[in-house]
């Protein structure tokens, strides 16, 4: 008897019964699978710790952690990491506008960001590299780069060769110029041999924070920091790489060509997933514009869950003003779903279908559509893959 029912095969509880074993389909990103297996690494640009947390900052953490959400869903762990750029210029000008130091400034604005992270319920990553803490991961990475001749040193500074990023990034010179311009890498330098050069080290004067290096006292370029972080967690490449829309290019391209050019491995990054930018009256919502709507102002006034649903309930590469009128629009929406889940019933049909949307390009606002329709268990699927409760 043992004999037969071993030969047949049905060990499966649940061929035994007659059950179909689900299967963990995989996420779609940019209209392509993205299988993963065992563990699904995820690259999230953070925060430069210098101002409090906008709705700028929010969307694209909130996204990522719908991200992983969604990856978990189909059973694997998303791993993630999300650096902290605790060395960067702009950090540095703003503690010595406030009479502090770079480093203690920086974990004060950390603190901040953490909490309002934690209001939008945000689970804390995986790994959080600090920037101050990788410098050493940074001059190997300058010296891998020498070594294969992706980098030369001139004065102290060592330059990536970066003659060839912006038509792998498939952006047009003029445009590749200015935006270069616009983000500090200055392409009108002479000292580099191509103005799309970037610097991996750079040296620093008396106002700069410094640390010791073969070619003398400096600090880390923007790109490289991020280069090093991701291959210090992850390796030589993720499964998803995570930003802003304004980080397609420079940041995101130099921070694949480093990696690439040291590890041999291309691409860095599986997939991409660029969150529209957020704008007020028109304008691109960021501190030097002055236009900034920062979350704690806007969780006065309504609750976090209702935040998060503004920010998620729209395509996730979808630039979008926001205007205080939307709050009592998502409030709305929240109160639908959340009525919703409170009905019984729902087919395994339905619930399927909530969950096949939101991983076929964590299309949220397609799940939340079937959500309020089909209710029961879809919307409390919902609800549960996204956070809200």
């Amino acid at each position: 008897m043992h004999a037969t029912s071993m030969s047949s095969g049905t060990s499966d509880p649940a061929q035994r019964t007659g059950q179909a074993v689900p299967h963990p389909v995989s996420l779609r990103l940019g209209g392509r699978p993205l299988p993963a297996v065992g563990t699904a690494r995820v690259y999230v640009c953070g925060i430069t710790p210098y101002d409090v947390t906008h709705l700028g900052h929010a969307a694209t953490f909130v996204w990522a952690d719908v991200l992983a959400s969604v990856l978990e869903s189909t059973g694997v762990d998303a791993l993630v990491c999300r650096n902290i750029t605790d060395v960067d210029d702009v950090l540095t000008t703003a503690a010595r506008e406030r009479g502090r130091y770079y480093d203690e400034f920086a974990l004060t604005q950390e603190a901040t960001f953490e909490s309002s992270m934690r209001a939008l319920r945000v689970a804390t990553p995986a790994a959080q590299p600090r920037a101050r803490h990788h410098v050493e991961a940074v001059q190997q990475l300058a010296q891998g780069l020498l070594d294969l001749g992706a980098a030369y040193e001139r004065d102290g500074t060592v330059w990536f060769r970066g003659a060839d990023v912006p038509e792998m990034a498939g952006v047009p010179r003029e445009r590749a110029l200015a935006l270069a311009a616009a983000y500090g890498d200055e392409p009108d330098d002479p000292a580099k041999d191509d103005p799309f050069d970037v610097a991996v080290w750079r040296p620093s004067s008396a106002e700069h924070p410094a640390w010791p290096s073969p070619w003398g006292w400096g600090r880390p370029g923007w790109h490289a920091e991020c280069a090093a972080m991701a291959i210090a967690v992850h390796g030589a490449s993720v499964d998803v790489l995570v930003g802003g829309d304004d980080l397609v290019f420079p940041h995101h391209a130099y921070q694949g060509a480093m990696v690439g050019a040291v590890t041999g491995v291309s691409p860095f990054s599986r997939a991409t997933l660029h969150v529209g930018e957020v704008r007020l009256d028109g304008d691109k919502m960021a501190k030097s514009t002055g236009n900034l709507v920062l979350v704690d102002d806007v969780l006065t006034s309504c609750q976090p869950a209702a935040l998060r649903t503004l920010l998620v309930d729209r395509p996730h590469d979808e630039p979008w003003s926001y205007d205080p009128a939307d709050i009592t629009l998502a409030e709305g929406r929240l109160e639908r779903l959340y009525a919703a889940a409170g009905r019984s019933g729902a087919s395994a049909a339905a619930v399927g279908a909530v969950v096949a949307r939101l991983r076929d390009g964590l299309d949220v606002r397609g799940a939340l559509d079937v959500a309020e329709d089909e209710g029961g268990e879809a919307a409390r699927r919902v609800v549960t893959l996204l956070r809200l409760g």
